[in-house]
């Protein structure tokens, strides 16, 4: 307090304590880095030895939720807000007492389980008692959350996007024709929140400029077909700058943001024409993650963040910087095998396969499909390889088309040379 008050002629007149009280803020600095760090050490030290083991990859259904559901009963308010289209209940969780309400919702597409499986990680974090004491006391002190953590459970059965009706019920928000749609919208005008989270997954198309991949994403959707920059709409932009801001030291330049085109019809634009903030996350892809556990992290990180337990650098926040994170571009393939001789040709091409997910007994198997031949420039594949200007079979074929399913790719002129088997491809 000293320090700030002292004047130009003062600074000039005891350069000597000037320069004693700088070296002292310095001093505390440094050592607030330290304690951060070594604060955020710990919580990711956390994480890795007590993420919530009892859901994992990517088919998470309500009945897998349900055992979590019955244990969180005996420490929150647990409440059903409805049913599905095919009458399965629909989940309601509320945490803490504070006077900042937040209402978040996952798997409104059935498909995107990343974040319910994140919400189930915080979920874990704020029970248990051992660690981060006051940082967690002072999140129930300060917000009211409402989690709805899967609003399709239909879909989540299915594992399709959309509802048992085929209906996407991000496109519902003014039709309402749905039974889902109407549990959020109610939900919405019940709790009255200042702030909504609408958690969602990406496929593994999406990568940015940085040449990276676009491993979790962010937006703060328009209120009107100018894209204004809004109050509700800057307050979540400047949530999303501090939150890049943290993500940016675990996977720097694989942040991005989603175009902000405007529709009425999605309920993250529809909220925040009500002058609530709305912040839309997205679990991306990484690597060879196809079980998003990587990444399901990277999201409760996120949310740890968001909620003030895990404290940033005091300086402010300018939501103009949320225009510096880049916008997601559909530049990736989850395979690219590059110069390579097909179909006769003697001019070298390339090859990528795109993972289709389907639902098999229980079990996500990724099917491997051949979805672009040609030159693939500024774009990049999760894995890489190059065939150097080698002919090649793909199934033991030397026909080779878009849309065929991919066995093995091997070289024509050296079968032991395997440059794709999908059997190494089982996630």
């Amino acid at each position: 307090m000293y320090f700030d008050s002292i004047s130009l002629d003062d600074c000039l007149q005891n350069q000597t304590l000037v320069a004693q009280l700088t070296g002292y803020r310095c001093k505390l600095h440094i050592v607030y880095l330290c304690w951060r760090t070594i604060f955020k050490m710990e919580i990711e030290a956390w994480y890795s030895n007590n993420f919530e083991s009892l859901i994992s990859g990517r088919y998470v259904t309500l009945a897998h939720i349900k055992p979590l559901l019955k244990k969180y009963n005996n420490y929150y308010e647990i409440s059903i807000l409805g049913v599905s289209e095919l009458g399965k209940e629909i989940p309601m969780i509320k945490i803490g007492s504070g006077k900042k309400i937040v209402l978040a919702w996952s798997q409104m597409h059935g498909n995107e389980s990343t974040t319910t499986k994140s919400i189930f990680d915080f979920l874990k974090f704020i029970t248990q008692k051992d660690h981060f004491k006051d940082e967690i006391k002072s999140f129930l002190n300060n917000f009211t959350l409402y989690v709805i953590p899967i609003l399709n459970p239909d879909g989540a059965s299915l594992y399709t996007r959309n509802n048992a009706n085929d209906i996407d019920l991000n496109r519902e928000a003014q039709d309402l024709s749905q039974n889902e749609s109407r549990v959020l919208m109610n939900a919405f005008k019940t709790l009255k929140p200042n702030l909504c989270l609408n958690l969602h997954g990406q496929r593994s198309i999406f990568g940015l400029e940085t040449k990276k991949p676009a491993t979790v994403s962010f937006l703060s959707p328009s209120s009107n077909m100018d894209r204004k920059v809004t109050d509700s709409r800057r307050m979540a932009m400047q949530l999303i700058v501090g939150l890049n801001n943290y993500l940016q030291q675990l996977i720097p330049g694989q942040i991005g943001r989603y175009d902000d085109s405007f529709n009425v019809n999605c309920f993250g634009d529809t909220f925040q024409m009500e002058g609530v903030p709305v912040i839309l996350f997205e679990a991306g892809h990484v690597g060879n993650d196809y079980r998003r556990e990587k990444t399901r992290a990277y999201l409760f990180y996120s949310l740890v963040c968001l909620f003030e337990i895990l404290k940033q650098d005091d300086f402010p926040i300018n939501y103009k910087d949320y225009f510096l994170i880049p916008e997601n571009k559909k530049n990736y393939y989850d395979y690219i095998l590059r110069n390579v001789l097909v179909n006769g040709s003697i001019k070298p091409t390339s090859i990528a396969i795109q993972f289709t997910e389907s639902l098999e007994k229980g079990t996500i198997k990724f099917i491997p499909k051949i979805t672009k031949i040609g030159a693939l420039k500024n774009t990049y594949g999760h894995l890489e390889k190059d065939a150097n200007n080698s002919k090649i079979l793909v199934n033991y074929q030397n026909n080779i088309e878009i849309g065929l399913i991919v066995s093995t790719i091997n070289n024509k002129n050296d079968n032991s040379l395997i440059y794709f088997n999908k059997n190494n491809h089982s996630f």
